[in-house]
């Protein structure tokens, strides 16, 4: 595991954090949930930003307190409120990449600055929103790095500007012994890219499920109040209480369709997944 979270706790006075997850060498896996729920506290505490108060933190399969500067050279992330200053050019960075990583890939970085249209002569502060946040993870991806932890980093950009992000993260993966970590309010982005996530509410990992099984397995069922009283419940997650009767959240689409002829169903995706097992009521 390139990340292993067991029992990570932080406790604030109107929050705490209890959170497990792992990332596999090879896989992108997504942390996903409301705002609060707990997202950017694991982020930091996973850089070393926020010290947690119980649990064990692995990176590389070391505890981080083990961890040498050359293997914390592996990580590259993208957080909200990180970045350069806004009066440095594009330009000034380069030095300092080069100081702080030894494996910094200037040519590839020039390369992808004149593919992504961003000027080395132009200050960071006239920069778009879109070409900042190409500025950020260019700056994650260009010194060899096996890790990217990513909170948020499509957040406020248009449907051009998140398309070409993600695939700088798909081109990222080909290699094939990198990982990714990464946070997104933007469901389609994690369908499309992502192997597995984590659902965090309230501090608390609520369901871990691969994104193929999610997208294949999971369903909506659609009943009257006459058919829930009927309805094999044995395979039922969340219920959630409509003007028809009851949305029914399922992990095993298949058995009802098999069972219960003529049922109302649809297709199990992200973002119903998220209001379903937050909002809906236990079965």
């Amino acid at each position: 595991m390139l990340i292993k979270l067991n029992n990570i706790e932080k406790k604030y006075p109107h929050f705490q954090l209890n959170c497990s997850l792992d990332v596999p060498k090879g896989c992108v896996t997504g942390l996903i949930g409301t705002n609060g729920a707990g997202k950017s506290t694991t982020f930091k505490i996973i850089l070393g930003l926020v010290y947690p108060d119980n649990g064990q933190l692995e990176l590389f399969q070391k505890p981080t307190n083990q961890l040498t500067v050359r293997d914390r050279e592996k990580i590259g992330f993208v957080l909200p409120d990180s970045g350069f200053s806004g009066y440095l050019y594009v330009k000034d960075i380069i030095p300092v990449l080069s100081h702080l990583y030894k494996d910094f890939q200037k040519e590839y970085f020039l390369r992808k600055c004149e593919q992504f249209g961003l000027p080395l002569n132009k200050k960071i502060k006239d920069f778009s929103t879109g070409m900042k946040a190409k500025l950020k993870m260019l700056t994650a991806m260009s010194h060899k790095a096996e890790l990217l932890i990513l909170d948020e980093p499509t957040s406020g950009l248009d449907v051009l500007a998140r398309e070409e992000i993600l695939d700088m993260l798909r081109e990222y993966m080909l290699p094939g012994n990198r990982s990714i970590l990464i946070s997104s309010h933007i469901s389609s982005d994690l369908e499309g890219l992502c192997d597995d996530f984590y659902l965090i509410d309230q501090g608390q990992i609520v369901m871990h499920e691969e994104i193929d099984i999610l997208l294949s397995e999971y369903g909506l069922l659609k009943v009257t109040e006459e058919q829930y009283e009927t309805l094999d419940k044995t395979y039922l997650l969340k219920r959630k209480k409509e003007s028809f009767g009851y949305s029914c959240l399922t992990g095993q689409k298949q058995f009802y369709e098999e069972n219960t002829p003529g049922i109302a169903m649809e297709k199990g995706t992200i973002d119903e997944v998220i209001t379903m097992m937050i909002k809906g009521e236990a079965v």
